[in-house]
């Protein structure tokens, strides 16, 4: 029977490190999946992931009998915004280089090789595409609710804002998936609206 958070950080405190590795992987994938979709790749998404680690450690004294996913997640959302600020070294697609050429011509495409175009493989791109050029907040909010289950009211506390907002930034990024993805609803038989 598995242990509950407040069980494992109790251990913890007591000098069990184990209770402390059980907790990391309980929480890994959902953590993890919200990261890597809100960031650049993996190197930072892997940063993150351990620096939202220290800072739970340092500050674990402060953790309530609440969710500690919801605070897990407090913790990366805070991250993610302060790298956001600190990003000075941006390029512009538009910029020319040497031979007049604007980065965005000379750039390989993003979308998949004719050797990855199958079926499966295909629409999973256009689904990470599509999560991708929402608005960060409404990203935010809906790989919240779906890589970590959580609740609006958590994913407002998190954000600072309002039950309300949470879920008009859910409402409102699920529009927009609905209309990229319009083309594969009608190939599933499916209408978006």
């Amino acid at each position: 029977m598995d242990k509950s958070d407040k069980e494992q950080i109790a251990l913890y405190m007591r000098g069990d490190v184990n209770a402390l590795s059980e907790l990391v992987e309980r929480y890994r994938r959902p953590l993890f999946g919200f990261i890597i979709k809100m960031t650049e790749g993996k190197d930072d998404a892997d940063e993150i992931f351990q620096e939202i680690w220290v800072r739970a450690i340092k500050h674990i004294d402060r953790y309530e009998d609440r969710k500690l996913l919801s605070w897990l997640f407090r913790i990366a959302h805070n991250l993610i915004i302060d790298r956001a600020r600190r990003r000075k070294d941006l390029v512009s697609l538009d910029q020319e280089n040497e031979h007049e050429h604007a980065l965005s011509e000379v750039l390989p495409g993003t979308g998949p090789s004719p050797a990855d175009d199958s079926g499966n493989e295909d629409l999973r791109l256009r689904i990470r595409t599509a999560v991708e050029a929402l608005p960060d907040e409404q990203k935010e909010v809906f790989l919240m609710r779906m890589e970590g289950d959580l609740s609006f009211k958590e994913i407002a506390k998190i954000q600072g804002t309002s039950i309300n907002t949470a879920l008009g930034r859910m409402q409102y990024a699920l529009q927009k998936l609905r209309g990229a993805l319009a083309e594969d609803y009608a190939l599933l038989g499916r209408n978006p609206t």
